[in-house]
């Protein structure tokens, strides 16, 4: 009785310290000291620029329709294909050179542009060159969606989002979620730069989350979680989880000791 006591003690303080607390596992959490706060999520003041990988849709209107359907990809309706193949076939990949490639207009620099910077680009050369002020020409330009990576306590893969602008609490739950061992308060994103890639950290956990320059994500990230100490010590992550494991080498521990004590 004398070994048992120490060894339920030391189990008790074990279980309670190896759970994950809630803390650990809520996104946005406000600031307990602040009552009613308000969210206020500060978006990138600096636009998005273009870099080697990116697909572009542009798509161009004018009252002259057959002039316009050379510019133009295939016709959505024709082509038996999903939304992300379309995009791919009918899209404009930025190359190694920072170009893309334009029907009868040739190669296009667009390296470091804004979306809006190329879409008056592409406007400027179909008016000098094919089109009227009078045919009143209407060009759009978009990223074919946020295409990103995510690795470790999520759901691995390549995941896009068809919107103009994501939130790092929109890509983990389009990627399935953080998983309860995951370690929410270091969210790893490597970005990609003209000079290379870099790597920030987020706290996904606190609402000053919001707050960060990397809240929104940029096209080509590679998002990483990794886990918790708890998953590497194979302990549960909920208090009575860890009781049982503990409970389990509890016993075990003290049948060793019965057998070698007799």
């Amino acid at each position: 009785m004398r070994i048992k006591a120490p060894f339920f003690f030391l189990a008790m303080i074990l279980s309670f310290s190896s759970c994950i607390s809630t803390k650990k596992l809520s996104y946005l959490q406000e600031n307990t000291d602040v009552v009613d706060s308000v969210i206020e999520v500060q978006r990138l003041k600096k636009p998005y620029r273009i870099q080697i990988g990116d697909l572009l849709s542009i798509r161009v209107k004018a009252l002259d329709q057959e002039l316009v359907g050379m510019f133009n990809p295939i016709d959505e309706a024709s082509l038996n294909a999903t939304t992300e193949e379309r995009v791919y076939f009918d899209g404009f990949t930025v190359d190694d050179h920072g170009n893309i490639r334009v029907p009868t207009l040739g190669e296009l620099n667009v390296l470091g542009y804004t979306v809006d910077e190329v879409r008056e680009m592409v406007e400027n050369e179909l008016l000098e060159r094919y089109f009227r002020e009078e045919a009143n020409l209407f060009v759009t330009v978009k990223l074919a969606g946020i295409r990103y990576t995510t690795l470790g306590e999520i759901g691995s893969g390549s995941q896009v989002i068809y919107k103009e602008q994501v939130t790092i609490i929109e890509a983990i739950a389009n990627a399935g979620g953080i998983t309860d061992v995951g370690d929410r308060q270091k969210v790893k994103i490597v970005r990609q730069y003209p000079q290379g890639e870099e790597i920030h950290t987020i706290d996904v956990t606190s609402i000053e989350a919001t707050s960060s320059p990397y809240y929104y994500i940029q096209p080509n990230d590679v998002i990483i979680v990794n886990p918790l100490p708890q998953k590497a010590l194979g302990f549960g992550t909920t208090g009575l989880e860890s009781f049982r494991t503990i409970a389990t080498i509890f016993t075990l521990i003290t049948s060793v000791v019965l057998i070698f004590t007799r």
